[in-house]
């Protein structure tokens, strides 16, 4: 089985406001105006369940609204896992979350303290994972490979996770790009603690860079918490699965250590959705 934990969607490239220069969100000369159901089907075809992330930023006037996240997901419950985007700078994001738990669809939510504007303990964002928590509603850190310029770069390390998963130990949390790229920073996380997991969405076109990481989880004891992520449209599942295994590829006529191949093949078959405490809902 292979899940993809990372992957968006969007109605038309105006809803991303200044998050177009995002690269989490969005290819570098990317020319299509939105992705439709049918290119994000192709996209993460391979998977047999695809995580779609939704995204709300005050900062870069973005909302890939949470109805909109809603609606798709609903139409392939047994196979699309929505989160909320939720922006803990709006005054309103207690109140959406409120909603989105009544509503039942999505089952995570959706943040980025330097795309937001806020450090991540801050005490707005600690009431969202207060009820994410008490509700089982893991939480997705969105870093990016080149931030938009209106983006914090002082708040774009992972490094403030470790506050936020000392005082919300029950609390899942997802860790994007392995905190690209800040990667030793997200392994000691992830060692230190046991409700935090990185993905490796957005490495496909980077091999030292996702060769040195991998290896660093590998050598510290915590690659079995990197989740696979295609990152579409940026990247298709069929091409991140490739190149992860095509790995090892970098380490030919060198003194490299290759990473053990039944390691990657963890990444690719990982069953995330157990270890983040999701399930698949059921078609009504």
């Amino acid at each position: 089985m292979i899940i993809d934990c990372h992957s968006h969607i969007w109605p038309s490239q105006e809803v991303l406001g200044k998050a177009r220069d995002f690269t989490c969100l969005l290819p570098q000369e990317f020319a299509a105006e939105h992705i439709s159901s049918g290119e994000h089907q192709a996209g993460v075809g391979p998977a047999d369940v695809s995580i779609v992330l939704g995204f709300v930023s005050k900062l870069l006037n973005c909302e890939i609204s949470n109805d909109f996240i809603s609606s798709y997901v609903s139409a392939q419950p047994e196979s699309l896992i929505g989160f909320a985007g939720l922006d803990p700078m709006n005054k309103g994001s207690e109140a959406e979350l409120d909603r989105i738990i009544d509503n039942g669809i999505l089952s995570g939510i959706t943040l980025s303290p330097s795309c937001q504007g806020f450090h991540p303990f801050h005490s707005q964002a600690c009431r969202l994972y207060e009820k994410a928590e008490r509700h089982n509603m893991p939480v997705y850190f969105l870093y990016g490979t080149r931030q938009p310029a209106q983006a914090t770069m002082n708040l774009a390390s992972p490094d403030g996770i470790d506050e936020v998963a000392r005082e919300f130990p029950e609390l899942k949390i997802v860790i994007s790009h392995m905190g690209f790229p800040w990667m030793e920073s997200t392994v000691a996380i992830l060692a230190k603690h046991k409700n935090v997991y990185a993905d490796i969405a957005g490495l496909t076109d980077k091999p030292f860079q996702a060769y040195r990481s991998l290896t660093v989880a590998y050598e510290y004891g915590v690659i079995d918490k990197l989740l696979f992520g295609s990152d579409f449209p940026n990247y298709s599942v069929s091409d991140a699965v490739e190149f992860i295994y095509n790995l090892n590829k970098i380490t030919r006529d060198s003194v490299l250590p290759a990473i053990p191949r039944e390691q990657l093949r963890g990444i690719v078959e990982r069953d995330s959705l157990s270890m983040l405490g999701l399930k698949v809902k059921n078609r009504h």
